[in-house]
């Protein structure tokens, strides 16, 4: 709400160039909630979804996404009831939800309300997060609000759709139909890039945690770089008024079209590309789509970042005109200047291209864009000199608020990491290899009976598949074993460091990367010991409701 206050303060001393009726300025929210849907019975049987929200181990199935059915298909009728119920229960709560539909992988489905104030509408999502969990009980499902709870297929966001309006009726996001219109949405869209520039850092550990580091740039889910994606048609309006004589078009009583482009700016159709769906931060129309939040976020973390950003960056804007008008420069020329060199600095916060490109990642960083992966390290950007001066200025934390809550979401990473790491080695030993190592004994058995009947050469000869099949299980129960104990004891070396800080980094550079190693070699044993045997349901069987 201190966000909200400041946003509005700062957003209606710039409205009031344009309109002195303008008394106040609501910062809007529509969230979209994704999430997963899989049969409770099978939830039971995997400890890790149990335990972590996510699938720590399991192949992929032959059948995805890849052929798009689900996403464009009808939705399942036990699905259909499911969701029938859960608009119900949130009217009851006065939750208007309007969107209901599949998402693109199996199983993943979508629910969206009608825009709302952001205060209200965060509210609402909590509420329907736990009304969802509660309801699916009932129809014999579990959600899954896990960022990524499948490896290899699209994990879930909660895109955040952000605009600002005033409370005489006007989207700031919204091209108008005067030239003072198109001179305001062109004055704010251009500050919130400003913001984005300067706090993309910040903007990334808003929407940082353990899950939605597995989400961010796979899958269709935007890289984890922000960058503002605008579309062709607001790109080359931007680009023309850099490129402009600072004295054309800044008369905005002028009737006819202004040489600036700004006189009549048609509709904002939205871009036709996909790389908008890639984009952590994409201008969809009438609003920004922060869509770099994960599912199981509080969307109040982005939104406390995002609105306390813009409201620095339209103080600042205000001072330098106001500074500008009193040497005597007309409202107007005035208000084009610092636009125009305000377009120049964010531009490499602006990109439309493709975000999971290794080129991309290069680029970013010539750019000066944050590019670091560590999320302990990423969450840094609350405590920077910069990120202080912006949240105490604006009265939104004190630094030892934001001390302290880096210390909470530190606290939080290892506790994740630290949980997932204990269930993967205890499924490793208490389930998989056992299971492999007996499903193997049996194989060995085999050749045994074989060289009894057939002799020694001809029994090794018609075994060669089998002991070849033997020899992979032996390999891959080896590694298995090797590496679940050096995470046992990388662990044990990470919980000796007091530093909340550190003990995450540590988590995160020493126990976190053998997840990867061991998960490849159980999916491989997975797929050579009998399916009969195999202790867990496999995606085949969570992916496809019956």
């Amino acid at each position: 709400m201190k966000a909200l206050s400041a946003v509005d303060k700062a957003a209606v001393d710039v409205c009031k160039y344009f309109d002195e009726n303008v008394n106040k300025v609501y910062s809007y929210l529509g969230w979209e909630q994704e999430y997963f849907l899989v049969d409770e019975g099978l939830y039971a049987t995997r400890p890790d979804l149990l335990l972590t929200g996510r699938t720590l181990l399991g192949h992929e199935s032959a059948k995805n996404q890849q052929l798009e059915d689900h996403y464009f298909g009808s939705i399942p009728e036990r699905v259909q009831a499911y969701m029938k119920e859960v608009e119900f229960e949130a009217y009851k709560f006065g939750i208007p939800c309007k969107t209901r539909h599949n998402e693109v992988a199996p199983n993943q489905f979508e629910l969206a309300p009608i825009f709302g104030e952001t205060n209200l509408a965060n509210d609402h999502n909590l509420l329907i997060m736990s009304i969802m969990k509660r309801i699916a009980r009932k129809h014999g499902f579990r959600v899954l609000l896990h960022e990524k709870p499948f490896a290899g297929i699209n994990g879930s966001g909660k895109h955040n759709n952000w605009s600002l309006g005033t409370d005489t009726g006007v989207g700031l996001l919204t091209p108008g139909k005067t030239p003072a219109e198109n001179l305001q949405f062109v004055t704010f869209m251009v500050n919130i890039l400003m913001a984005v520039y300067k706090n993309n850092a910040l903007l990334k550990a808003s929407v940082m945690t353990a899950q939605n580091a597995h989400r961010l740039g796979a899958n269709e889910a935007p890289p984890a770089i922000i960058s503002a994606f605008l579309g062709t048609q607001l790109s080359q309006l931007l680009d023309k008024i850099e490129n402009s004589n600072s004295e054309d078009g800044i008369t905005l009583d002028d009737k006819k079209k202004m040489q600036l482009g700004i006189g009549s700016i048609p509709e904002v159709f939205v871009d036709n590309t996909d790389r908008n769906r890639t984009s952590p931060f994409a201008f969809t129309g009438n609003r920004f789509e922060f869509r770099a939040v994960g599912s199981s976020a509080n969307c109040a973390s982005a939104m406390i970042a995002l609105n306390t950003a813009v409201a620095a960056q339209l103080k600042e804007f205000k001072a330098e005109v106001d500074k500008k008008i009193n040497s005597g420069i007309a409202k107007e020329k005035a208000i084009f200047e610092v636009i125009k060199e305000y377009i120049k600095i964010s531009k490499p916060i602006r990109f439309d291209g493709n975000g999971y490109s290794d080129e991309w990642k290069a680029e970013a960083a010539k750019r000066g864009l944050d590019c670091e992966t560590s999320v302990p390290k990423i969450y840094d950007a609350y405590t920077t000199p910069e990120s202080v001066k912006l949240f105490t200025s604006t009265g939104v934390f004190s630094e030892k608020e934001l001390i302290a809550r880096n210390e909470v979401k530190w606290d939080t990473y290892t506790k994740k990491i630290q949980i997932e790491a204990r269930v993967l080695g205890d499924m490793i030993i208490s389930s998989v290899i056992p299971v492999a190592t007996k499903y193997q004994s049996i194989l060995l058995d085999s050749v045994t009976k074989m060289e009894n009947v057939f002799g020694r050469d001809k029994a090794l000869k018609l075994s060669e598949k089998t002991l070849q099949t033997i020899e992979q299980i032996s390999e891959h129960i080896s590694i298995l074993e090797t590496s679940v104990e050096a995470m046992v004891n990388a662990r044990k070396v990470a919980n000796k460091i007091e530093s909340e800080k550190e003990k995450a980094i540590a988590y995160h550079d020493t126990v976190l990367p053998y997840f990867d190693t061991i998960r490849y070699h159980a999916d491989k044993l997975e797929l050579l010991v009998d399916d009969e045997m195999w202790p867990l349901p496999k995606y085949r069987e969570l992916l496809f409701i019956r």
